[in-house]
């Protein structure tokens, strides 16, 4: 998530993020949020939005963190194509990948980052290519900040 909202492609506004929980609560990320550091204020800020369902920032103004609505689907924007990361997905070259992105239409990214498990298509019916930036597996942070990295390129963000 971390890596996700430092990225020039989320300063430049061009990311949308949505996090599923474990135990299926969706909540939305603003662009603008800064996730804590240390994982005992990240799990008291999890805490406290799953108690109020909603963070503001500390001026009042912007809602940062905010549960919506399961599924996920039902968030994403109308005609987007969806790619879901795995290693057994395609192998493609990130900068391949990033040049391969439809433009006349959303792109949708699902990428696990669990402890355990995978993304599969069962879980996310949605989902129309299983791609792969690694012949190796990478943990969610590496295949975001390749994927990230590929596409600021792709668009010229620096």
């Amino acid at each position: 998530l971390m890596a996700v909202l430092d990225s020039p492609l989320n300063k430049a506004g061009q990311l949308q993020v949505f996090v599923r929980t474990a135990k299926g609560v969706v909540f939305t990320v603003d662009a603008r949020t800064r996730i804590p550091r240390t994982f005992k204020r990240f799990s008291g800020l999890m805490v406290q939005l799953l108690h109020k369902l909603k963070i503001r920032s500390s001026g009042g103004s912007n809602t940062l963190l905010k549960v919506v609505r399961s599924p996920v689907s039902r968030h994403l924007p109308a005609g987007f194509k969806c790619y879901g990361f795995s290693v057994t997905g395609t192998l493609y070259n990130p900068s391949h990948l990033a040049a391969c992105l439809p433009d006349d239409r959303p792109v949708v990214f699902v990428i696990g980052a669990m402890a355990t498990g995978h993304v599969t298509v069962d879980d996310h019916p949605y989902i129309e290519e299983m791609v792969s930036v690694s012949e190796y597996p990478l943990s969610g942070t590496v295949a975001i900040n390749r994927l990230l990295g590929a596409i600021e390129t792709h668009r010229g963000i620096l």
